[in-house]
């Protein structure tokens, strides 16, 4: 009885696609001093904190925490990135992205420009932003 409830469940995993694109799948990059953890579904990206620096984790950000998510064509990216404040856990600030994958495919560089707040509120101004991520093993 219980070998054939493991089974039926070990079907039922299969047949709804979990384990698809596994943490097997999923690679370690390096986003100025983070660690983080891309994972891809097709075109669908999305990087998540695997160990957010210390700053970071004074402004609520925690291991999987998103920080990007959007999609590649090509050898591009384009979606949404995230700032983390300390005045303002759990609400961060989203705005537009984009950018290319190097040739290689080692690194990912993507530009934006987002609203700066101070203490979770808007000023006004703006500033554009970089963000790199370089590969550095699979997780």
């Amino acid at each position: 009885m219980f070998r054939s409830g493991l089974l039926a469940a070990f079907v039922l995993v299969l047949a709804f696609g979990f384990g698809q694109g596994s943490a097997q799948a999923d690679s370690c990059w390096n986003h100025n001093g983070s660690l983080m953890r891309l994972v891809a579904q097709g075109n669908q990206r999305w990087m998540y904190y695997e160990n957010p620096k210390a700053v970071l984790r004074r402004a609520g950000v925690r291991r999987g925490t998103l920080l990007f998510n959007g999609y590649k064509n090509g050898n591009y990216y384009v979606g949404t990135a995230r700032r983390f404040s300390k005045y303002c856990p759990g609400t961060p600030l989203e705005y537009q992205v984009e950018g290319p994958v190097r040739s290689d495919q080692l690194q990912v560089t993507v530009y934006g420009t987002y609203q700066v707040y101070r203490q979770c509120r808007a000023t006004g101004r703006y500033r554009d932003d970089r963000l790199v991520f370089t590969y550095v093993r699979q997780c």
